[in-house]
């Protein structure tokens, strides 16, 4: 037996599995598959154990400087997720029309995505493919959703997070090693996607069970981009820099059309008002991006889960208008 200990903390690694004291209380600490109730639709999510790592790296001035940084426990995604499940959240008809009774009074209630002006699978197909295009706000309310149906809290990964759990324990240049002659083993990119995004799971995982976590497409955190965060970064336990304005806020991973340097998995990316420029609305809509069909979502559950008052101060936040 193993036991690593920390304030709030005890894991005790054993034999037949993880198991957690948090607060008090015994957690499996495992995979798990997270059913949507009164669906078919379900998704898994593995478990990422905490520790120390360092982020960043030296070839790119908003990657440095590598510094240490702590990441408590969480459980994240193994896939991105897909249309068969965002869709749910998407279109309360379609919701309701597969529900074996009618939905709760928070699911019923929930504000939902406006139904986009043009085809948001941008004709790439929607069955077990990564939803794509949604806002971080519009990100953000899908877990919302998810909360709803399931009362249990899942949110974007920090940018920290992301990193940790996509590095799963190397310090090369991706997760399994510096050779790009091994990417396509494990992701879809320029050089083998067809231009395309591609159905989850079909590539090989990183060592901690994540699919796609590089390539097919990139993925919303929940930090504001700053291009000096690391430079000026004073809390290394579970760092997070929250978003003060619309743009650019941090997404991560590469995606289907990008070649394999921007696959690094310390490679960093932000989110930018040109993704809506054909929006004709105005405001522009707060939940798409009709120009950005390479971006999706994974979601995290924390191992630790917040208080009410938290979780909904997180959900609950008001969208910022886009003119």
């Amino acid at each position: 037996m193993v036991i690593k200990k920390s304030i709030y903390l005890y894991t005790l690694v054993l034999s037949l599995g993880t198991i957690a004291l948090v607060s008090g209380k015994f957690i499996d600490f495992s995979p798990y598959t997270q059913k949507i109730p009164d669906t078919s639709t379900s998704f898994e999510l593995v478990p990422i154990p905490g520790g120390k790592f360092k982020l960043g790296s030296t070839l790119n001035e908003d990657e440095r400087p590598v510094h240490e940084v702590e990441i408590s426990p969480f459980w994240m995604g193994a896939h991105e997720i897909t249309w068969d499940i965002f869709e749910l959240f998407l279109d309360k008809d379609y919701e309701e029309s597969i529900a074996d009774k009618p939905l709760p009074e928070g699911v019923d209630g929930l504000t939902r995505p406006s139904i986009p002006y043009l085809d948001m699978t941008f004709g790439m197909g929607k069955e077990q493919m990564p939803a794509i295009g949604m806002t971080q706000y519009g990100a953000i309310q899908f877990c919302k959703w998810l909360y709803l149906k399931t009362g249990v809290f899942y949110r974007l990964p920090t940018e920290a997070e992301w990193e940790y759990a996509a590095r799963a324990g190397s310090n090369d240049k991706y997760f399994f090693g510096n050779d790009e002659g091994q990417l396509e083993e494990y992701a879809w990119f320029a050089k083998n996607s067809n231009q395309s995004t591609h159905k989850v799971g079909q590539k090989k995982p990183n060592p901690w069970g994540l699919y796609d976590i590089l390539g097919n497409v990139m993925e919303w955190t929940s930090d504001q981009y700053l291009a000096d965060a690391y430079a000026n970064r004073v809390k290394n336990k579970d760092p997070k820099v929250p978003n003060q304005k619309l743009y650019p806020s941090v997404i991560r991973g590469g995606h289907y059309d990008s070649p394999a340097d921007d696959l690094r998995t310390a490679k960093r990316f932000a989110s930018t008002p040109e993704w809506k420029r054909i929006d004709p609305q105005i405001p522009k809509s707060q939940w798409w991006f009709p120009e950005a069909p390479f971006l999706g979502i994974r979601v995290v559950r924390p191992l630790e889960t917040p208080s009410e008052a938290e979780i909904w101060a997180y959900y609950n936040k008001e969208p910022i208008a886009d003119y």
